[in-house]
């Protein structure tokens, strides 16, 4: 068989936000595909309907309903068991499609009053702002981590519900899970497939084979080669996991190539009947 169809994946490391991995014996085309799938079709959750029932802040309407809905929501464990609104058959909202989150802050001291993402709640706890996560978990949370949304002074208030629904990066930028994601293939520029003016002053890559060769900075060069060997660094934004955004990447994947392949099945079989 073809080495291509065979791949393996090293895990090198996985923190809270981050993880780092090296897939090995595939093509340039099978990395980039599983880069775009993390980067813009996994689904999250992400607030995408609002109903600001009172502002009386110095912010209009619609610049805090775009702070709304960029904040990142918890999606793990829930959004592999939602809908997507457009394939439920409700009318407007309902348990199995979209969470309830709503926010009432009203100043009453003489001092400013900042709303955070601590003061919404949502009727699902599965799916709250990934700082209210943050604060059950980490020993040095403090105030400064929550997101701030607006400031009120005495007697100003504001007072929304809003709908979260799932959805994917490619529809907004919302539903991103990640922040980044970048890979690499040639850490030495064997390849030559970038052109370094000054060699020398380029940094060398954490993954260089000459780190140890202060006189070298770029590997002879292999006219033949192909890359085959793929250093992943994924950063989440919250949402997910890091190790889920991999794992539902890869089931994204392959269910994009299932349908592919059920589709030529059935073109080649009409085919087939066109000819008979």
């Amino acid at each position: 068989m073809p080495y291509a169809n065979q791949p393996t994946i090293q895990l090198t490391e996985l923190t809270q936000d981050n993880i780092k991995f090296i897939l090995e014996d595939t093509d340039l085309s099978t990395a980039n595909s599983l880069r775009r799938v993390f980067i813009a079709e996994v689904p999250t959750m992400a607030i995408d309907w609002i109903q600001i029932e009172e502002n009386s802040s110095v912010l209009h309407d619609e610049f805090i309903s775009h702070r709304i809905g960029l904040i990142p929501l918890t999606s793990d464990n829930v959004v592999d068991q939602l809908k997507y609104s457009r394939d439920c058959d409700c009318i407007d909202f309902c348990e199995s499609c979209a969470v309830e989150l709503v926010l009432n802050v009203k100043c009453t001291g003489d001092g400013t009053r900042q709303v955070t993402t601590r003061d919404i709640l949502s009727r699902n706890t599965k799916v709250v702002p990934v700082t209210s996560k943050d604060r059950e978990m980490a020993d040095d949370y403090s105030d400064q981590h929550d997101i701030l949304i607006a400031k009120l002074r005495k007697g100003q208030s504001l007072k929304f519900k809003a709908f979260a629904k799932k959805g994917f990066g490619k529809e907004h930028a919302k539903w991103q899970c990640v922040s980044s994601v970048a890979f690499e293939y040639d850490p030495d520029n064997a390849l030559r497939h970038t052109t370094y003016p000054k060699p020398e002053e380029w940094p060398k890559s954490e993954h260089s084979n000459l780190i140890d060769e202060e006189d070298k900075f770029e590997a002879e060069y292999e006219p033949h080669g192909k890359p085959n060997k793929f250093f992943f660094n994924i950063e989440a934004v919250g949402s997910l996991k890091p190790e889920n955004i991999v794992l539902n990447g890869l089931a994204v994947l392959k269910k994009k190539l299932a349908n592919l392949q059920y589709q030529a099945f059935q073109e080649l079989n009409q085919d087939n009947l066109t000819l008979q």
